[in-house]
């Protein structure tokens, strides 16, 4: 995924590197670079300065964080946020005539396959819908007033009710073209895509009033040996008049009615309200006695327990999103990949690792210096900057070797692969080593090493 973004990126730079005066400002990218600008995203989150102004956190008069400018310059991270791409801009139009999730469908794609290859969630998920705050124009943009941002990009995801493993997500996009992405986007079909990962393996699938349906629960039963558990609305036409009418009923009280693999409560929370659920999980009465006198029906604190899988990774998302303000939606699809990588991997490495007690905060920072690391070993060897900022750049990449300046009074001098005796201006800025052109590997800026014309150096 991260090569073909690293592609994509490329193709579009260099479609618009006419634009600017200095071929530098418009330099291609690199993996390496790639990483580290994810890097520093997830570095934003974790200080909650995603949506701070970049020059502050570039700041060095004490206020900013280090690690953004030992990393990467600001101009060239603002750069890269206007440029990257998930798809091939050239092929985006003909592509989108066909599917609507184009520009991101590759990496959306990959990344849920890897979701569902690194993990086996628990006996219990939930499915439910999060939306990612988006407030630029597009068609399917929703506007859902219950959600926290109100605005935005609709992602349906199947969740690990324990864990908060996100398993398979599915974006909203609303109506497709006719061809293959044409599908049903009503909640019954919707639940059918997403529980495909787990279908035939004798899971609980927890969902809301939204999903819940009659029609879905003999499915999950008959074809997919799952069974369900949620909330209904009060006008589905299989209710009894009995389960609706609440108004000779006392607080606290509940009604069962069984059928076959399926059991229906309603529960009176307090006077003039009533809670339905239906479940083919449960097939008994039991009221759960540690509710009190609040005397809960077990369904229903079974429900409570279960149905808040997807809201807690919204939750887990916001605590440190790496998401900044834009009006290109595929980013904001991207973005919340991102957070909810950062959340799949913390619950793979607590898994693998259970003797380490290692907070997501921390885990978080032990990413964003791996991600780094391999762009700022490369910057550390750049020695046309000042010392302070040079070692400062050597420490933050782990370098104990300080780049000292050229020796001076010695312009020329013997080749040390060379058997005869052939002089040489080119040196190594590590070791200090003098070699001649046919001995001497040079690297180009975007790899790990730079020339400088002027003096005739070699860096590495």
């Amino acid at each position: 995924m991260l090569a073909s973004i690293v592609e994509n990126t490329n193709i579009y730079i260099e479609a618009i590197s006419p634009n600017y005066q200095r071929s530098r400002d418009a330099r291609p990218t690199n993996l390496p670079e790639i990483k580290a600008l994810f890097g520093l995203l997830y570095l934003a989150g974790i200080h909650k300065s995603s949506r701070l102004n970049t020059e502050e956190l570039w700041s060095r008069d004490g206020t900013g964080i280090d690690l953004f400018w030992l990393t990467m310059s600001l101009q060239r991270f603002r750069f890269l946020m206007r440029v990257i791409r998930t798809d091939n801009k050239n092929t985006r139009e003909e592509r989108c005539k066909k599917d609507k999730l184009a520009p991101i469908r590759d990496i959306f794609d990959s990344f849920v396959q890897n979701c569902q290859k690194s993990y086996t969630i628990c006996e219990y998920a939930t499915v439910d819908e999060k939306l990612e705050a988006f407030r630029g124009r597009r068609s399917f943009r929703q506007y859902i007033p219950s959600k926290p941002n109100k605005y935005g990009i609709k992602i349906f995801a199947l969740v690990d009710s324990k864990m908060y493993y996100t398993c398979n997500l599915e974006v909203y996009v609303g109506q497709q073209p006719e061809g293959e992405f044409r599908q049903s986007n009503d909640p019954k079909s919707v639940v059918l895509r997403l529980i495909m990962p787990i279908t035939k393996t004798g899971r609980n699938i927890t969902v809301d009033n939204w999903f819940t349906s009659y029609e879905l629960i003999n499915e999950l039963l008959e074809k997919h040996n799952l069974t369900l558990v949620g909330t209904m609305r009060k006008n589905k036409r299989q209710l009894p008049v009995e389960f609706v009418n609440t108004k000779q009923r006392p607080v606290n009280s509940s009604m069962f009615a069984f059928e076959k693999n399926k059991t229906l409560v309603s529960y009176v929370p307090r006077k003039g309200k009533n809670v339905i659920l239906v479940s083919s999980m449960h097939f008994d009465d039991e009221i759960d006695t540690g509710t009190g006198d609040k005397a809960k029906p077990r369904i229903i604190t079974f429900y409570n327990e279960t149905k808040s899988g997807v809201d807690v990774v919204d939750e887990l998302s916001s605590n440190y999103n790496c998401a900044r303000i834009t009006r290109r939606w595929p980013m904001v699809v991207l973005y919340s990949l991102l957070n909810i990588a950062g959340i799949n991997s913390h619950i793979i490495f607590s898994s693998n690792n259970p003797s380490e007690d290692l907070i997501r905060r921390k885990f978080l920072m032990q990413l964003v210096r791996q991600l780094v690391s391999d762009y700022q070993k490369h910057r550390a060897t750049q020695t046309n900057l000042p010392r302070q900022i040079r070692n400062r750049r050597q420490e933050a990449a782990g370098s104990s070797q300080e780049y000292r300046p050229r020796p001076e009074g010695r312009k020329r001098k013997r080749c040390e692969e060379c058997v005869s005796d052939s002089k040489a201006s080119y040196y190594c800025k590590k070791c200090f080593k003098y070699f001649c052109l046919s001995h001497a590997n040079i690297f180009c800026q975007q790899c790990e090493g730079v020339i400088d014309d002027d003096t005739m150096e070699l860096s590495s």
